[in-house]
């Protein structure tokens, strides 16, 4: 039982504790995975649309998987299945004869610019009407 003669934290008597030289990044990753979190909520929130007066239909949403059929109207107004024209009035008859077997087919309709946008989306409208889902809008890339 012997009691310590001096207050000595195991070194020398005098000497200082040597300053740490390793940096701690822990905080720094964390002050920078909360900022990521942030930044990952608000950017979608940060775009802004154009207001435009969209035409009415009662297309819902599309979900988008084999060879799509392709309905086209030209700018004169005639309607194409594939590279057949056809009928306005046959039109959805004959897609719902092909897509009895698979109502899942996905159908791209092709418009050309000179035709009005409403038309367009009237014939959208009545394809999904019809109980097609997957039906989807085709557009060019602008040339650069």
């Amino acid at each position: 039982m012997g009691a310590a003669l001096n207050n000595q934290r195991g070194g020398r008597r005098g000497q200082r504790a040597r300053p740490m030289s390793e940096i701690n990044v822990t905080p720094f990753v964390d002050v920078m995975l909360v900022l990521l979190i942030v930044f990952m909520v608000t950017a979608p929130l940060l775009t802004v649309g154009v207001p435009v007066d969209l035409p009415k239909t009662k297309a819902g949403q599309i979900n988008a998987d084999q060879a799509p059929l392709v309905v086209t109207i030209n700018k004169n107004g005639a309607l194409f299945l594939q590279d057949n024209e056809i009928d306005p009035d046959k039109l959805i008859p004959r897609l719902s004869a092909i897509g009895e077997a698979n109502k899942d087919v996905r159908i791209f309709v092709r418009g050309d610019k000179q035709v009005a946008y409403g038309e367009v989306m009237r014939l959208m409208g009545r394809i999904q009407s019809a109980g097609f889902e997957r039906v989807a809008l085709v557009a060019e890339l602008p040339e650069e």
